[in-house]
């Protein structure tokens, strides 16, 4: 572990956010729109953990999370298979293990629509946010109200989706079903044999990469501070404030809030929150980029069979998804990053580009509710929370930033914080 120099002097600073990935940096504007002063600290560089790879869907209709009544079943036929789309590695740790049988026990309908509904909230209010801070703020990110299909080879797993519309719709999300054949005439760059797609017309889509660096720039501009390769070793949390040990000193901090992604259960000792140790946990997810083939999809896709979303940008073409618990296993896994391209293929006339741009891999925040930590630390006056926000994290930033404003500034929040409230863990 890094010691602090303690020739250092500690520097006092109204508001300090702890993670300089898509969450951090959202907060960190809406934060700045208040009037406060931020500095922002970052262990490694800005955006490089899962703001960087991911396929960039702003998806309000993504509102149903991971824990499902038949994950379970399709997760246990999957566990012996290391390139299916959701892969649990077997592990004896105690903290994946608790979280792991909190995670079961939510795999019911209740929870599920429940779940769906609280998630619906943050996504479709964020979703509307980041269109007007994209025209607010420039952002030059290749923001498109694109919307998203999920598209099916079989009958049975698009007649299990289609249970799901009837929720969908009573949320607000506009949803339209399009048998296979129809599907074909509208988009050629797929193959024959569809059964059929679900198309969501509100959904949207940007470069993630470019968004976070150009939020970086706006907070940057609006007089924020950004401190990389600045590691947090400690919190300590009083009634008056946070100090913060880190790396190149002692920042003595108004309010903290804490946006560090998949790294919280590292650090949940350190912070004084030891129980975020069972509540999150590293789901791996892959993506290669590629330049643009001759043929792309019209619309970003979730190839639903191999759980493969495709977005093809202007300036590029993406292939990822897939879930894999395995811990903090940084390496670039052949056969999952195969198994994209595999998937792609079953559906796609030119399924790859020309030219491999990127292979990627990082950890989305997981929590066991599927819903992100979003408010007050329980027992600590000034420290905030807003992590775990799973595969969302893009697709939740602005929501995020400014219901931690509102909540921070002690005003009407811009959705209800109730079901993200950090407290349901303890």
């Amino acid at each position: 572990m890094c010691i602090v120099n303690a020739a250092k002097p500690e520097t006092t600073i109204d508001c300090l956010v702890i993670g300089a990935g898509v969450t951090g940096l959202a907060t960190a504007l809406a934060l700045l729109d208040d009037g406060r002063e931020v500095t922002i600290i970052d262990q490694g560089l800005i955006g490089k953990g899962a703001s960087h790879g991911n396929c960039g869907t702003l998806t309000p209709s993504h509102a149903p999370p991971l824990a499902g009544p038949s994950t379970l079943q399709r997760a246990a036929r999957w566990m012996f298979t290391p390139d299916a789309p959701l892969y649990i590695k077997p592990t004896l740790n105690p903290d994946t293990l608790r979280w792991m049988l909190g995670f079961a026990l939510r795999c019911n309908h209740r929870d599920y629509e429940a779940s769906a509904r609280a998630k619906y909230t943050l996504l479709a209010d964020s979703r509307q946010r980041i269109q007007q801070w994209v025209t607010r703020y420039q952002l030059d990110c290749e923001f498109a109200e694109t919307g998203e299909d999920y598209v099916f080879r079989t009958r049975r797993d698009m007649d299990r989706e289609l249970g799901d519309v009837p929720m969908l719709r009573e949320l607000g999300v506009d949803v339209e079903v399009v048998e296979g054949r129809d599907y074909e005439a509208r988009d050629p760059a797929f193959k024959p044999g569809l059964a059929g797609a679900l198309c969501f017309r509100g959904d949207a889509a940007l470069r993630p990469d470019r968004y976070v660096a150009e939020l970086a720039r706006v907070v940057r501009e609006r007089g924020g501070r950004i401190l990389e390769q600045c590691a947090l070793l400690s919190l300590e949390s009083g009634v008056q404030g946070v100090v913060a040990n880190t790396a190149q000193g002692r920042l003595r901090a108004r309010d903290v809030v804490l946006a560090t992604g998949a790294w919280a259960p590292r650090i949940a000792n350190a912070v004084g929150l030891p129980w975020l140790r069972k509540t999150i946990q590293p789901g791996k997810g892959y993506s290669i980029t590629y330049s643009s083939p001759e043929l792309t999809p019209k619309r970003p896709v979730i190839l639903y069979e191999p759980s493969v979303c495709v977005t093809a940008w202007p300036s590029g073409y993406r292939l990822g998804s897939t879930m894999e618990f395995s811990g903090y296993d940084d390496r670039l896994n052949a056969q999952r990053l195969g198994a994209l391209e595999r998937g792609a293929a079953q559906f796609l006339q030119h399924p790859v580009g020309p030219e491999v741009r990127e292979q990627w891999c990082g950890w989305r925040p997981m929590s066991r509710d599927d819903i992100p930590l979003i408010g007050r630390a329980p027992g600590h006056a000034h420290l905030w929370m807003a992590v775990g926000h799973g595969m969302m994290g893009v697709s939740m930033s602005a929501s995020t930033g400014q219901l931690l404003a509102d909540m921070i500034a002690g005003r009407t929040p811009c959705v209800n914080p109730a079901p993200f409230d950090p407290a349901r863990f303890t």
